[in-house]
């Protein structure tokens, strides 16, 4: 039965290119979701955008001296261009800076406004004398008052605990490092105390989350919910719709989820029936909503709070947020340039390998690592070694062999029904988990089946039967390519770009995405295209160089 699936992934800050932290968090899961789901036959919207409205992109400006605006559609035309390169799918990746968004922004401020779940009220807020202005969250350095790690005023990286600037100990400007003093200001608030026990009954219903993302919301929410300002003290970003707040704006983290429905609102639009969206936010469908571990709060807590309030929208089905991609051992830091820039490694390396390496590397129960030398070690022993010998050689075989077809088989013997078992058997279970949003067990298992698949064509050896039982040796080549099209079918969210190929390589009709979730009959006498190598090995001294790069710190 075809299901309706709307996938909302977290909005990037339009200051900076995004790196592989990013890609293993949250971007790359949502897409192989999605085209999993694709060809399912399911309903599928993926929607994101760029966040421009956030305070990083006001300090990226004032370092660079331009407008917020300009650096926000800069990196925006960024993600757009990386996206495309690394083949994650959305069906609209969109910005909070179109008259779109800031109205249904507004709407959502009004609409909660009007039910008592926003309220105006005073709050004591970071002034700095010396700037001549309140701060912002990022605009204030301190200490976790919490894990009494140094941190900025939204949120510990160290810890995950949403804060605000006042909540910091030792507090410092970020600009001019003063001590800043403690200054009245009034302000909107998100009546978030109103939810506590509706949210805790809600989450203790969600027995298919991760357990991490169920027990880091459960202990927050027992911890109690505090009433949230949702307005602040700039001059960039959504105007608040109440009169005599006109010097103020809507928070960041209040309005960018907004984005999610925003988003399907503007792809409606664009489809021709301004109302298409309504089928995926209320009804019968499944909300998921990939984020990275810092983003968990928003969107179990936060975002559906906000539902709630509202009162006619569907509630996260899932939020299935992955850990975090260290690298080396050491955690990401776009300050300090520690990081692999998704742009940079695009201008020099094919996407598929990536994909393979974050996918079988996935951080989604605890945090993964990365390193060029496991990158190199599983790009050429995995994909070249495994995948891609098991396909070019049974491809070359064939095509040399048989005129350039598939040959017809003789009587499929006891070895090779039982591969043919076994790869519908991992066809099934792939399929079980990919619907449960688990993506590194499925892999390692196709991965395994490419493995049996080789030494299976080790022991029927065609290249030496084709000289004594031809029929012998048109059996074996013909199981293999059977089990090569099911590896491509179960590869293909995974590796697109490289499944596509194959397809053509196969002699398959259509595409990989009309074939479906199916496996494609191997038919004999199919013509097969002249043989392709899928994938490039990599030389060592990519560790060395790559690693130099990193180390010295270049900058993004």
């Amino acid at each position: 039965m075809t299901e309706k699936i709307f996938i909302g992934v977290a909005w990037p800050y339009a200051n900076g290119p995004l790196h592989l932290g990013h890609i293993a968090g949250a971007y790359l899961p949502a897409d192989i979701f999605a085209r999993y789901n694709r060809l399912k036959g399911n309903d599928v919207l993926m929607v994101s955008g760029s966040d421009q409205h956030g305070t990083p992109i006001t300090v990226r400006a004032e370092q660079e001296g331009v407008s917020p605006a300009e650096v926000a559609q800069r990196w925006h035309e960024a993600f757009l261009e990386s996206w495309r390169r690394m083949g994650i799918s959305f069906d609209l990746f969109t910005r909070t800076g179109t008259d779109n968004h800031y109205r249904i922004a507004q709407e959502m401020f009004t609409a909660l406004k009007e039910k008592g779940y926003i309220y105006p009220g005073k709050m004591t807020m970071l002034y700095c004398d010396k700037c001549n202005r309140f701060l912002p969250d990022r605009y204030v350095n301190g200490v976790c008052p919490h894990c009494r790690a140094a941190t900025r005023g939204d949120q510990c990286d160290a810890c995950g605990k949403p804060l605000t600037p006042i909540d910091l100990i030792e507090p410092k400007c970020k600009h001019c490092q003063s001590t800043p003093e403690l200054k009245d200001t009034e302000h909107f608030f998100l009546k978030l105390s109103a939810f506590g026990e509706e949210l805790t009954k809600w989450v203790s219903r969600q027995d298919h989350w991760k357990a991490h993302v169920k027990n880091f919301t459960l202990g927050f929410l027992r911890e109690g919910l505090k009433d949230r300002a949702i307005t602040r003290d700039i001059d960039w970003g959504i105007p608040v719709p109440v009169s005599g707040f006109e010097d103020k704006r809507i928070y960041v983290w209040f309005e960018a989820v907004i984005g999610y429905l925003s988003a399907g609102m503007e792809w409606a639009e664009r489809s021709g029936d301004k109302d298409a969206w309504k089928v995926f936010w209320q009804g019968d469908v499944k909300s998921y909503y990939f984020v990275g571990k810092d983003n968990v709060p928003f969107h179990t807590i936060i975002w559906p709070a906000m539902l709630m309030g509202r009162g006619d929208l569907n509630l996260p089905y899932d939020v299935p947020a992955n850990e975090f991609l260290t690298i080396k051992g050491r955690r990401l830091s776009t300050s300090l340039n520690w990081a692999v820039w998704l742009p940079d490694y695009l201008e020099r390396y094919d996407p598929d390998p990536l994909r393979y390496f974050l996918s079988i590397n996935m951080p989604d129960e605890s945090d993964s690592d990365f390193s060029w030398q496991e990158f190199v070690r599983r790009n050429n022993d995995e994909l070249v070694a495994t995948y891609g010998n098991l396909v070019h050689r049974v491809l070359t075989i064939t095509y040399r062999n048989f005129d350039g077809k598939v040959p017809a088989p003789g009587e499929i013997d006891e070895r090779s029904k039982t591969l043919l078992d076994k790869s519908e058997q991992i066809f099934n279970d792939v399929d079980a988990l990919m619907g449960r949003c688990r993506f590194r067990e499925p892999l390692r298992a196709i991965m395994q089946l490419a493995q049996e698949a080789n030494r299976y064509l080790d022991e029927k050896a065609p290249w030496k039967s084709i000289k004594t039982n031809r029929e012998e040796a048109a059996t074996s080549l013909y199981v293999a390519l059977s089990i090569i099209s099911s590896l491509k079918t179960m590869l293909s969210p995974f590796l697109p770009f490289t499944c596509a190929k194959l397809h053509g390589l196969l002699g398959l009709p259509g595409t990989v995405e009309e074939l479906g979730w199916s496996v494609a009959e191997i038919k004999p006498g199919q013509q097969l295209a002249k043989p392709e190598a899928l994938f490039v090995k990599l030389d060592d001294s990519v560790v060395e160089t790559e690693d130099a790069k990193l180390e010295g710190g270049r900058a993004a």
